[in-house]
């Protein structure tokens, strides 16, 4: 059996919103209550990719934490229309450093 998973977007209003035009389902948020709960139903109903704006996964980082050893989903941190906090070029950076056993980048 295939399972096809979905695409998601988690963050404000404002950052999110340009997603849809790509066909990429959208899940604004007001607050981190909000944004945790998204997270916890997307990966419940096969969203095989999650994307969180860098400002929600600073105030929610115990829920992207839990996923961070997961297949799936795959949470991406990506910058809110506001600019970058660096959170998500800083896992990659770990992410890296985990699988090679150094810092390459």
């Amino acid at each position: 059996m295939i399972v096809m998973y979905k695409i998601g977007v988690v963050g404000d209003k404002d950052s999110v919103l340009a997603f849809k035009a790509i066909g990429i389902e959208v899940f604004p948020v007001f607050n981190e209550d909000e944004a945790r709960k998204a997270v916890d139903k997307m990966a419940a109903n096969n969203y095989g990719v999650i994307f969180l704006t860098e400002e929600y996964a600073a105030k929610i980082p115990d829920t992207v934490e839990r996923y961070n050893n997961e297949i799936v989903p795959a949470v991406i941190l990506i910058p809110s229309n506001r600019g970058s906090l660096n959170i998500g070029i800083e896992r990659i950076h770990a992410n890296v450093e985990k699988a090679v056993g150094v810092n390459i980048l």
